[in-house]
């Protein structure tokens, strides 16, 4: 049976292989989409067609020409900004959400409450945030135990009863301690950085196609088709990418929890309260910080919720609930 010490080794190495596979997979979907436009773009003669000459092998030399001049540097930018996201990452995921930072001073019930469960955890002591919104939802991020953060809304922190607040701040704690903050941390770095260029890209062939020159209709053409191919990899191949990472990073903690607390049933009860009002409006521009909630945040409504619920590291509150419930009996 999996221990807590293989967890934080398996997301060690799991973090290793998104810090690799990210930039690869890149490179590789560039190559294609710039493949594409020069076989899309390449005119065929009528004595190549019968001497069947492939029109797929003569776009290659064009694309690896045009690849070197393009994808070098958004290699180098991706690199850039894996490593911008693992120091100061977590920093801009709070701001992102409008969490505020709070001390002992602020809130004393809640930062004792942390500080208790990190000796009982053998955790440093994380900083402790509160997100200005009256719904239910926590997360946890940071690159090490060292230099982590918990996130809670002032709506679980009003509504859960001590006892069920204990739960969650345990179960975010146990990310912490299993190190799926990192992972998830570089995941989320990843996906953001791919929709962020894609909308640069549109931006930069809505651009070239409104300039002159004899290259503006080619320049155009070739930000769109990375635009396109950038954002069906943020929204659709990393998402799957997460996916395989990690399925059961969320009943871990669980369990993490309630080997803390030593009430499985007060967790099952804030998990039952929490799906009841899990959005949090502040991420909604910022959806791809949904796997890190305890709950999905995101509106029911939107796209990115409709491809997180398929495609969600999270398994169903239900079958939590029946775990937790089960391990109640035990104690």
């Amino acid at each position: 049976m999996a221990t807590t010490y293989d967890f934080i080794a398996q997301n060690k190495r799991r973090t290793w292989l998104l810090v690799l596979l990210f930039p690869l997979s890149f490179v590789v979907l560039g190559f294609l989409a710039v493949w594409l436009l020069c076989y899309l773009c390449t005119p065929v003669t009528a004595q190549e067609l019968q001497a069947g000459t492939s029109v797929a092998m003569r776009a290659l030399d064009p694309a690896i020409g045009m690849a070197w001049q393009v994808l070098p540097w958004l290699w180098l930018g991706a690199m850039a900004w894996m490593g911008i996201a693992y120091y100061f990452g977590d920093k801009m995921l709070l701001h992102g959400a409008g969490a505020v930072r709070i001390y002992g001073v602020d809130q004393p019930e809640i930062y004792c409450l942390v500080e208790n469960l990190c000796i009982a955890a053998g955790l440093p002591m994380p900083e402790v945030y509160i997100i200005n919104d009256q719904s239910l939802n926590a997360f946890a991020t940071g690159r090490d135990p060292k230099h982590a953060s918990i996130a809670l809304t002032k709506g679980i922190v009003k509504r859960l009863d001590r006892a069920e607040l204990e739960g969650v701040i345990a179960h975010e704690l146990s990310h912490v301690k299993n190190r799926d903050i990192r992972l998830m941390l570089i995941t989320v770095a990843g996906i953001s950085f791919f929709t962020f260029l894609a909308e640069i890209c549109f931006r930069l062939a809505a651009g070239s196609s409104r300039g002159s020159g004899k290259n503006k209709g080619s320049g155009a053409a070739l930000f769109l088709f990375l635009g396109i191919a950038f954002t069906l990899y943020g929204y659709v191949i990393a998402p799957l990418i997460r996916l395989a990472v990690s399925r059961t990073r969320e009943y871990q903690a669980d369990a993490s929890a309630a080997l803390l607390t030593r009430h499985p049933a007060a967790l099952a009860s804030a998990l039952e309260k929490i799906t009841k009002d899990p959005r949090v409006e502040s991420l909604d521009a910022h959806a791809s910080m949904a796997a890190m909630c305890i709950a999905n945040p995101l509106s029911a409504m939107g796209l990115f919720s409709f491809l997180s619920g398929l495609w969600s590291t999270h398994p169903p509150v239900e079958k939590r609930i029946a775990k937790l419930r089960q391990m109640d009996r035990g104690y």
